[in-house]
């Protein structure tokens, strides 16, 4: 069995407001989180799109260096 692997990207918006999450896994390309708690929130939200397939999730930050990676192992299993 060939299971694919969703990426995601968490980075800084430009306007200085939040991070976008942003993966083609995404139905609408990218998401926009804001203050307080946007990296959380769109790593969970990376994480429950996910729960299928196996992901990986980069957070870069304002200068697009990699600073967390979260791997997330998807939850189904064939029997």
């Amino acid at each position: 069995m060939i299971t694919s692997q969703h990426v995601y990207e968490v980075r800084p918006r430009k306007d200085k407001r939040g991070v976008d999450l942003i993966s083609d896994a995404l139905p609408f390309g990218r998401l926009w989180y804001g203050e307080p708690n946007a990296i959380s929130n769109a790593i969970g939200y990376a994480k429950f799109r996910s729960r299928l397939r196996d992901a990986v999730i980069r957070v870069y930050d304002g200068a697009g260096n990699v600073v967390e990676t979260h791997e997330h192992a998807g939850e189904f299993k064939e029997w």
